[in-house]
This record gives C-alpha cells, structure tokens and sequence, in this order.
C-alpha cells in the first residue's frame, strides 16, 4: 500500500544540546527533535535551523517546500530510540491525531475487509473479537458509521472505538506487529 511522505510532523522532544550518549564536544553536537508524522505515524529524527527551539506537541512543517524551523530530515528512528520525554508525549500526540482525523479511523471500520479466508482485519484490533467484528459488519450493511459514538451507540459492548485505534497505533509503533494498519514504518 503506498502512503503519502509525511508533510508536518508532530515534536516530541527537543534536544538542544544533542543526544547525551553523543561524546563529541559541545560544541560539534547538532540539537535534534524526535517527532511522529501526522499523516503516518512515522516516528522521525529531524534537525532544527540554527537557534530554533521547540516545545513538546509542538507542529512542524517537514514537507518539500520551504521549511520554517527544520533544517533537515535525519531519518526514520525506531521507537527504542526515542527518550523517555517523547515516549510520554507519544500517547498524547496520536490521541491528538485520531481527534483531528476521526472520519479516517471511522471509514476503517465501514471499509475493513478480511485478511485472510480466517481472519478478518478488525480483529487486530485490540478488544474486537468474532462477535464485535460481525456485529460491525452486520451494522455497517445497513448504515455507514459516521462518527466513533455512533459506532459505540449502534455495537453492543463495543469498547471505546477510539481507545482501540489508540493502542493498535500504540502497539504498531512500540511492538513487532506483522501487519500495519495505521503506521508507517
């Protein structure tokens, strides 16, 4: 599945003063900011212009034109990676993004399809089992879903749609997941 680079990214954490495992001297350290992309959940090592400083959650542009605050794009870092300031920021970013892009989670759950003659997509999703993904079925034939609390009203004992997609996204970026849904990694 091809997904669109990311165009703005979401700060997690700013390092001024560069990593502290970095033994150059001071003066040689680049500063760094850990960030995830808003589009794909890339977790991204970006390197701000000269005399930029950023704030946690803070929204950078990362696209091909001119860049205010980000000098360059250092790559994809996994999420091992990350300090313990961006790993505690990470949950309230992606919480952030499926506020912002609640119709995209939502179309999830109308447009879903198997994964195999076994098992169906929505069934990695944390909390969503055989009886909650027919049911989801059964009601999306009939009507689209058009928000998460619709999708909550019309499922019987559906845990709450958007706690599900948080910790799949969660568990995407932290884990081994065979499949991605939301993240790119």
């Amino acid at each position: 599945m091809y997904r669109k680079k990311e165009e703005e990214a979401i700060v997690l954490d700013f390092l001024p003063n560069g990593y502290i495992t970095d033994t150059r001297p001071s003066h040689m350290k680049t500063p760094i900011v850990q960030s995830i992309g808003k589009e794909n959940f890339t977790i991204l090592e970006l390197v701000p212009k000269k005399g930029i400083f950023l704030q946690p959650l803070e929204e950078v542009y990362i696209g091909e034109a001119k860049r205010e605050k980000i000098h360059h794009i250092n790559g994809k870092i996994d999420y091992d990676k990350l300090t313990h300031t961006a790993k505690s920021e990470m949950e309230h970013a992606v919480i952030a993004l499926i506020d912002k892009h609640e119709k995209k989670f939502v179309d999830f759950f109308n447009t879903a399809q198997p994964l195999s003659t076994r098992m169906h997509i929505m069934e990695l999703l944390p909390g969503v089992g055989k009886k909650h993904m027919w049911e989801i079925i059964e009601k999306r034939r009939v009507q689209p879903f058009v928000s998460f609390e619709d999708l909550k009203k019309r499922v019987k004992l559906m845990p709450d749609p958007k706690k599900v997609i948080q910790k799949r996204i969660m568990l995407e970026l932290t884990g081994n997941e065979k499949h991605l849904l939301f993240v790119d990694r």
